[in-house]
């Protein structure tokens, strides 16, 4: 995917920009944060976690979008399977929202979750944003204009050269027994973590707090947002098929990063793709 489809959308004005980030910032903490340590979690068919958090954040944000932007439909990760896939076909664009991403985390007391918040446009992704309440982090990008921490511009850089120096977000559970059997026993980076939010893996690897990553199996609604801000701030990403990671389709995909064309390269040549 590149950055040649039509850039014109609400969020080229700054005043519109910096409403959506603030609105965002402000339901977060009072939907989100305000519930860290306070709620309990029910268990969703798929084996997930579901919170009040989840679901007050998601209504509220939907009501916050289509209140200030009503041209665009709207794709939550608790919205049915119906409501997704008529938002994703909208020919208008949808938002791509989680409310929450990282519930198991938030439901037990770690503080790693975020929240997540893309526009998509006949299958380009226009504008992005992840917010860390914990943090008070605010991981943001908009098409073609660079990738941002808070105020500061992020760009996707680091002094280690060699993957062997690296430290690796990997995401065991959903890989296939033989690639995770490599990884573990081959080991080709210095270290390695698993930090529980799809989101804000992409987002710290274009931060420099990971130099590669390697995940399975997300929906759209964990890597839309932060796939673009890698993309931004000049970071590198495929499938495990060499293939754009992102799709106009509610379905996982896995996803392959680096922060430098290099390790990209390295790191793909192990994972043999």
């Amino acid at each position: 995917m590149t950055n040649t489809a039509e850039t014109s959308h609400p969020f080229s004005n700054e005043t519109e920009w910096q409403k959506l980030l603030s609105g965002i910032t402000e339901m977060a903490k009072t939907e989100v944060l305000a519930r860290f340590e306070q709620v309990s979690a029910e268990e969703k068919a798929d084996g997930s976690l579901l919170t009040e958090a989840d679901t007050e954040m998601q209504k509220k944000t939907q009501a916050f979008l289509e209140k200030n932007w009503p041209q665009y439909a709207f794709l939550g990760e608790e919205s049915s399977q119906q409501e997704q896939e008529a938002a994703m076909n909208s020919d208008s664009g949808c938002w791509i929202l989680d409310p929450v991403d990282g519930t198991s985390n938030f439901a037990i007391g770690i503080p790693v979750y975020s929240v997540s918040l893309a526009l998509m446009v006949k299958g380009t992704l226009l504008a992005g944003l992840v917010y860390d309440p914990s943090r008070n982090e605010m991981f943001s990008a908009r098409i073609g204009q660079g990738a941002y921490l808070n105020d500061k511009l992020l760009i996707a850089k680091t002094p280690k050269q060699a993957l062997k120096q690296c430290s690796g977000i990997i995401d065991f559970k959903r890989l296939a027994a033989p690639l995770a059997t490599k990884l573990a026993t081959q080991c080709p980076y210095s270290s390695q973590r698993s930090f529980g939010s799809v989101c804000l893996d992409w987002c710290w690897i274009a931060a420099g707090r990971g130099q590669i990553y390697l995940h399975g199996a997300q929906n759209i609604w964990d890597y839309a947002a932060g796939w673009l801000i890698l993309n931004e701030a000049g970071g590198y990403s495929s499938t495990l098929d060499n293939e754009c990671v992102v799709i106009p389709k509610v379905e996982k995909r896995s996803a392959v990063a680096a922060t430098t064309q290099n390790l990209f390269t390295e790191w793909q040549a192990f994972l043999e793709i």
